[in-house]
Formats: C-alpha cells, structure tokens, sequence
C-alpha cells in the first residue's frame, strides 16, 4: 500500500503515508487554501444570508494559477473567435463567473478543509510512529479527489505545464534544476490521484 491508495470493504480508499509526505501534502493543501481565500461571509460573519445572496466576481483572476482553477467558461484557447465573438464569449463568461465562482471556490475550499483535517487526525493518532494508514470514507475520498486535482492543476500552473509533452520534459530535468523539487511533487501527486481514482471505479 505504501505511496497508493487501495480500496477498503464497503467503500472508501487507504493509502499509507509517513511523517514526510503527510507534512508535504498539508503544507500543499494550506497553500491551496490561502490562494482561494476567504468565503464572501468572513466580511460579514454576523449575516447568515450574506454568503447565500452574494455575487462573486465578473472579471478572471490575474494570478496564473487562479486562472486555472477558475477558468473562462465561455472562451477556448485553441479556437481564436472573431472580435465580435470574443466580446460576446466575455460577457457570457462574466455572467457566469458572477454566479458561479464563490460557490466553486467554497467547494474547492471545503476539499483542502478536507484534507488538513484528515491529515491533521492521521497525524495526532500516529504521534511518534512514523507514519500510519490514512482511511477515508467514499466520501472523504471524493474530497481528496478534488484537493488532489486542484493541487496537481496548482503546481503545474506554476511550472507552465500545458500539454502531455511539457510533462515528458518533466522526467528529464536535471536534478539540480530548481524546479525538481516542484516536479516531484507534481508527479508523485499525480500517482495518488490515479490510484484514488482507481478505487472509485465500479
């Protein structure tokens, strides 16, 4: 089991984790968390309707990785649209974003929430062992699907990842590279998530 998730009877996924990457993917989740940011309602903790009637932003994010977690949901890289179209694509994706992205952002933030806690327990229980088995329920397990991509979409923002080619030239840096220790992350993050997938399958 150790490094891949394995479906447990009944449901749900184990994986075995040690005292290293328990802290590595903690410390990737809080990143995680701090870049979403706060809900709308931490400006207003007192009004229970204020998250319920609060419109998100109209305009992408600036930050490269944000952009990638909430992308333009009426515009397509790969097929340039005419200026009129363009326009149009523009305004359709900020109508959406306004309606869309605080919900999104909360529930990306509830899957990095997700993950600290689990990792937060796992760690408390196996205080001086070493390591132990993280169990997560069905659940638990679709939370960790979503922080696990997320965090994959994050750390290859950041390297520029943006086609299965740019990742083959992962494999290839030279250690001394400063991106390694980037790369690692973003590629062990990866087997975790194929595996966790795996064990999601009928």
């Amino acid at each position: 089991m150790p490094g891949t998730f394995e479906p447990l009877p009944g449901g749900g996924a184990a994986v075995a984790l040690d005292d290293v990457e328990i802290s590595i993917i903690r410390s990737l989740a809080v990143q995680l968390l701090e870049l979403i940011g706060p809900g709308p309602a931490a400006d207003a903790p007192d009004d229970p309707l204020a998250e319920l009637f609060a419109q998100g932003p109209s305009e992408p994010p600036t930050d490269p990785v944000l952009k990638r977690l909430f992308p333009d949901a009426y515009s397509d890289p790969e097929q340039p649209a005419s200026p009129r179209d363009a326009e149009e694509q523009r305004a359709y994706s900020a109508e959406f974003r306004r309606y869309t992205e605080n919900d999104l952002r909360a529930g990306k933030r509830d899957n990095a929430l997700a993950v600290i806690r689990s990792l937060d327990a796992l760690a408390s229980a196996a205080a001086g062992e070493g390591g132990a088995v993280l169990k997560l329920s069905p659940a638990e397990s679709q939370q960790w699907l979503g922080a696990l991509n997320d965090l994959r979409l994050a750390i290859g923002s950041r390297l520029e990842i943006t086609d299965e080619e740019d990742t083959d030239l992962l494999y290839r840096l030279p250690d001394e590279d400063p991106r390694k220790p980037m790369v690692m992350a973003y590629l062990w993050l990866g087997g975790l998530q194929e595996t966790l997938v795996g064990t999601l399958m009928p």
